[in-house]
């Protein structure tokens, strides 16, 4: 038998849960030119932000044909510019075979389209379901999720989550830090760091800060980087909003 170094520790490992922002490569079709042209041009723009980051692919608004779906040459792609594919989000039956395929790990998808090809696990009768949706109706129609509020500033390596409502802070975020919101997200200070509204998809999440200096702003998925934030509100009070699918930024003495 050897001697171990924690004699004391009785397990090999715990599983916890854990809560990780991770960006989603939003695949409209497929073709090998096309796919690895498109990345370079992305990399290109902010080489120091995709470096060793995991993606997941997202099949929801796919509409090319599953024949050209080939997620090795997805993968390799990926890994020549230091990009690591860890899933796939959304997908038909055959689109979710071929990611199996892969060792590609399958996360459920949010569109109705996505929604139509899983399984119904409601199992309950009529009845049963109409005694219960007084109950749900009356608990949804209650408080809000209350807001999360920090007084502290949030340090680099730091990451603060709002998994149900908003997030106020109350002091700066320094670069290098994280804060996440299901909701909107207020700044009562410097934004130096990477600010993600509306993680789970709210669309109408916003972004307020005192001075935005950001690596990185995101709502419900759709992202800007410092070098796109800089023309127009940089160090200024701005609010951000998602319109049309596009971030759209205003000076708060504007808005």
């Amino acid at each position: 038998m050897t001697d171990t170094a924690n004699p004391g520790v009785n397990q090999v490992f715990q599983l916890k849960s854990a809560s990780v922002s991770m960006t989603a490569l939003e695949l409209h079709y497929f073709d090998n030119d096309d796919f690895e042209a498109t990345l370079r041009d992305k990399i290109s723009q902010a080489p120091g932000f995709f470096k060793d980051i995991p993606i997941i692919v997202s099949l929801e608004k796919y509409e090319g044909l599953d024949s050209e779906l080939d997620f090795f040459k997805i993968i390799g792609a990926c890994r020549r510019h230091q990009i690591h594919v860890v899933g796939v989000r959304g997908g038909n039956d055959d689109q979710r075979r071929l990611a199996r395929g892969a060792a590609l790990a399958l996360l459920p998808g949010n569109s109705h389209r996505d929604r139509a090809h899983a399984p119904d696990a409601s199992t309950e009768t009529p009845e049963s379901s109409d005694a219960s949706a007084p109950e749900t109706r009356a608990a949804s129609a209650g408080e809000p999720a209350p807001a999360r509020v920090i007084n502290q500033p949030v340090r680099s390596g730091q990451q603060i989550y709002a998994p149900e409502g908003d997030l106020v802070i109350l002091a700066p975020v320094q670069a290098g830090a994280e804060v996440l919101a299901a909701g909107n997200i207020h700044v009562y200070g410097p934004l130096r760091g990477r600010a993600l509204a509306g993680i789970h998809g709210a669309e109408s999440a916003r972004i307020f800060c005192q001075s935005l200096e950001a690596e990185l702003v995101s709502i419900a998925g759709h992202y800007k980087i410092s070098e796109d934030l800089q023309d127009n509100g940089w160090k200024k009070a701005v609010q951000i909003q998602l319109r049309d699918d596009l971030l759209v930024v205003t000076p708060l003495d504007k808005a």
